[in-house]
């Protein structure tokens, strides 16, 4: 387990030491900064799996920067089949959408603006920093473009 924020770090010094890191990373979807974006994090956060020989590298000297400890179960290390490691290596990492990101016919509410307070349903993406929002306004369902940072899933 590495400490927060640390896991890039902790994976270039153990890679200096020789030894084999693997860290599965996603391609999340997500609003970041009223923006509609992909990013790339990892899929288990602060966790690294590594592989080493025991009788070659000390586990003392897999605390290096960045690593917390390791992930055990009483007193043994934990460890992961090798069919698991070989099927996070190979499979494609897929987009993912983040829970809080809106998709179409979801429901929102507006927080800010004319219609604050208002509920509508997500249509669609307007570009990077807007969308469209369907209104219920006097019985009459209306489109509306709405900048992202003003409304949120419901």
């Amino acid at each position: 387990m590495c400490k927060r924020g640390q896991l890039l770090r902790a994976k270039e010094h153990l890679e200096r030491q020789e030894v084999h890191c693997l860290s599965p990373m996603i391609a999340l979807e997500k609003v970041v900064r009223s923006k509609r974006t992909t990013v790339s994090e990892p899929l288990f956060p602060n966790y690294l799996f590594i592989e080493f020989d025991p009788e070659a590298i000390h586990a003392t000297t897999i605390s290096t920067r960045g690593v917390s400890h390791f992930v055990r179960f009483g007193i043994l290390p934990a460890t992961v089949p090798s069919a698991v490691i070989e099927a996070l290596q190979t499979d494609a990492p897929q987009t993912l959408i983040a829970p809080e990101t809106p998709q179409v016919g979801d429901k929102v509410i507006i927080t800010e603006g004319t219609f604050e307070v208002l509920r509508a349903i997500f249509a669609e993406p307007d570009g990077e920093t807007r969308s469209m929002l369907l209104l219920n306004l006097l019985n009459k369902q209306v489109m509306r473009s709405v900048d992202n940072k003003r409304f949120r899933k419901l």
